[in-house]
């Protein structure tokens, strides 16, 4: 298993640091669309900008539904399973916020637990999405690029319909000096202008 060895020491295998480095990646985005998710109430996950853009909801069962196709059986079944549904999963149909997210993280714990049984020699291992081969470091990166794209989509919208109540998710803007003297001390920091 991949996070058994102590918290903070260096992996002795650089393919072990890849398959962490892809996790601890995806967790951070994750937390990026969790955070502003919660920052809205039900109704406005289910609103679309325009008629050419897809709602928060839509934009989560997508990725969920995405994530559960790829990662189901990742090493030995194509990665576009028979059983998708993929135009629905542009369709808002969750009648709440706790079927969303019931949704939401089953795609996403199927992503983490194929994650974490993933060996270093699997690295080396070809796999097929849609017919198409690709290294496994290359399915990583691209599922891991899909999310990102998708949950930038989540933070924008979500920051938009939120208005004056969007508590910022990362830095906020102005504050990166403040943020910098927090991490490293005032003297790292005016040591370094």
């Amino acid at each position: 298993m991949i996070n058994e060895r102590p918290e903070n020491s260096p992996p002795q295998d650089i393919k072990v640091a890849v398959i962490e480095s892809v996790i601890a990646s995806f967790q951070a985005n994750k937390e990026f669309a969790d955070k502003a998710v919660r920052q809205l109430p039900d109704d406005k996950l289910h609103v679309s900008l325009d008629a050419n853009t897809n709602s928060i909801a839509v934009i989560m069962k997508h990725i969920a539904g995405n994530l559960r196709s790829r990662w189901t059986d990742f090493l030995t079944t194509d990665g576009e399973k028979l059983w998708r549904d993929r135009d629905d999963e542009f369709v808002d149909s969750f009648a709440n916020r706790e079927a969303l997210l019931a949704h939401w993280e089953e795609g996403w714990n199927c992503l983490f637990a194929t994650l974490e049984s993933l060996q270093s020699e699997d690295l080396s291992k070809e796999v097929t999405i849609r017919g198409e081969s690709h290294s496994v470091p290359l399915a990583l990166h691209r599922s891991l690029a899909h999310c990102g794209y998708h949950i930038g989509q989540i933070m924008m919208i979500a920051r938009i319909l939120a208005g004056d109540e969007w508590e910022t998710i990362t830095i906020p803007r102005g504050e990166s000096a403040s943020y910098n003297r927090k991490v490293w001390g005032s003297d790292s920091v005016d040591a370094q202008q």
